[in-house]
């Protein structure tokens, strides 16, 4: 375990295995270690690193708010700290636009790009149904127990065993974030647009994402791989946001299988490639 500075914030990371670097950005209010269903997996065969964003778990909380593109530096701090040149770079939900912003700011730092359940941003997004914007939006007004069982709808699906959802809270609550770190990161999702830009990314993209994301509509799953040259998108069925906790199996092979075609894959590939998987 370690910690970097960077503008302002002291930035918690960590490595797990060996083997070509994977650089793994966690979503909005969650710690690194909500990787916990798939890191041990990915560190059987790759050199994991994990960061907590600023404002959750380990790292600083400074005054806010956090523009993606401030996040997306931290992690290039990271890699640097790492002593790591290029890595493969997979985020989720929030973490997936940290990972678009360090694709387009760092665009020799990413050796692949995998971008599950998050959106572009701007004016083209296809906006949560109004239920969940509420949930965001007032979540910095629950108690941390409140907002876990708030957000339960929307970001699971309703086949999903109670016991899967108890799990990931059980991971999640010594890192409930405070209720001002949280608003900064919601600040900088808001603010933040990438859609335009998306033609600039000539890294390999998997774009994956549950059918039944209720808080991030998998039609953006669809803008981002249509917008993005070259970009696979894979459709979970019987999954929502949290798609590595709904369906892990399957979230776990399409992952790995994309990561093993890196090293021999020559990018030459044009348009976007859709997939849907089985259960």
């Amino acid at each position: 375990m370690a910690f970097v500075e960077n503008q302002g914030a002291k930035i918690y990371w960590d490595e797990q295995g060996q083997g070509e670097p994977v650089l793994l950005i966690m979503g909005l209010a969650y710690p690194s270690q909500m990787w916990y269903r798939t890191r041990p997996l990915l560190a059987s065969r790759y050199r994991t690193l994990a960061l907590d964003n600023r404002g959750i778990g380990k790292s600083d909380v400074p005054q806010g708010p956090y523009p993606i593109a401030l996040m997306a530096s931290d992690a290039a701090a990271v890699l640097d700290d790492a002593g790591v040149e290029r890595a493969h770079v997979f985020g989720v939900s929030m973490g997936g636009m940290i990972a678009q912003e360090f694709a387009l700011q760092y665009p020799k730092r990413v050796l692949s790009l995998i971008l599950g359940c998050t959106a572009a941003g701007g004016p083209t997004a296809v906006r949560a149904e109004p239920e969940a914007a509420q949930m965001l939006m007032t979540r910095d007004k629950m108690s941390p127990e409140q907002a876990a069982e708030a957000s339960v709808p929307f970001i699971y699906d309703s086949t999903t065993p109670r016991e899967r959802i108890d799990e990931d809270i059980a991971i999640r609550r010594p890192w409930f974030p405070r209720p001002e770190a949280y608003k900064a990161q919601l600040q900088g999702i808001l603010a933040w647009e990438a859609y335009s830009r998306l033609s600039g990314i000539a890294t390999p993209t998997l774009v994956i994402h549950g059918e039944r994301d209720r808080l991030v509509p998998p039609g953006n799953a669809k803008l981002i791989a249509e917008r993005i040259p070259g970009a696979k998108l894979v459709m979970i069925p019987h999954a929502s946001h949290l798609f590595f906790t709904d369906q892990t199996e399957v979230s776990h092979r399409v992952i790995l299988q994309f990561l093993g075609e890196q090293a021999g894959n020559a990018g030459s590939d044009a348009g976007s490639e859709k997939e849907k998987v089985s259960c």
